[in-house]
């Protein structure tokens, strides 16, 4: 009975959350790649502007938020951190339902870690939406020095699967915020695009409804809903 009643009183808050922070959507990304490639500093550097030098192996799945503001709407990215190991890949491939994005991270100094990335492009497409828009991301771009992917590779193979790609440094920030920015945009362009699908009479792409996308390819909702049904998610997840 009293978790029964924490879980009313923390869904109650979060929608007061919402309700003072004026959120309009809530944007899931996940974040997927091999283990030790940087995924959990990059989404750290994005989300609170940290790096942490003894960061362990994630575990399961986890999540960090981050508002931002796109085209004048106030956009919750609900980022989702994905353990790379092996043995977890049955666990996370549940948590690719409903992402509208996601940053798929490779280590330069690394060359398995990209020769890995068609592979992690396969799942992705298996488990997520078609219209996903991803963000191929090289990590560590700050150890150039020790560089065994060259650029032109990545670059190449982001083209040739219609992905955006960016280098990055969570140690230094340098382009991080940049690639997160160009995914929510991205990802704000697709809902834009789908709510005209829909047939809502909308010609301004900053004022479709949430009701014109229900039942669309991609399902958006609103924050309140999205994240509340999340967090039910969490408190039963035995990862």
């Amino acid at each position: 009975m009293n978790q029964e009643m924490n879980g009313d009183v923390a869904q109650q808050r979060l929608q007061q959350e919402y309700e003072h922070e004026k959120i309009d959507y809530v944007f899931k990304v996940v974040v997927i790649g091999d283990s030790a490639v940087g995924k959990t500093q990059i989404l750290s550097r994005f989300a609170k502007n940290e790096f942490c030098f003894d960061s362990k192996s994630t575990i399961g799945v986890e999540f960090q938020t981050r508002t931002v503001t796109i085209n004048g709407k106030v956009i919750k990215a609900q980022i989702w951190d994905t353990a790379g190991q092996e043995r977890y890949r049955a666990v996370t491939s549940a948590y690719y339902r409903g992402a509208l994005g996601a940053t798929l991270v490779y280590d330069i100094t690394k060359r398995a870690s990209f020769d890995h990335v068609a592979r992690w492009v396969e799942e992705l497409r298996t488990h997520a939406d078609s219209s996903i828009a991803i963000m191929l991301i090289g990590n560590k771009g700050d150890l150039v020095d020790q560089r065994a992917v060259p650029t032109a590779d990545a670059v190449e193979f982001a083209e040739d699967q219609g992905l955006f790609f960016s280098e990055t440094s969570a140690l230094s920030g340098e382009n991080v915020e940049s690639a997160f920015f160009k995914l929510l945009e991205e990802i704000y362009k697709v809902i834009s695009k789908k709510a005209l699908e829909c047939g809502n009479g909308k010609t301004n792409a900053d004022n479709f409804s949430v009701a014109a996308i229900k039942g669309a390819k991609i399902d958006i909702i609103s924050g309140p809903e999205m994240e509340i049904s999340e967090m039910k998610k969490l408190s039963t997840c035995s990862c």
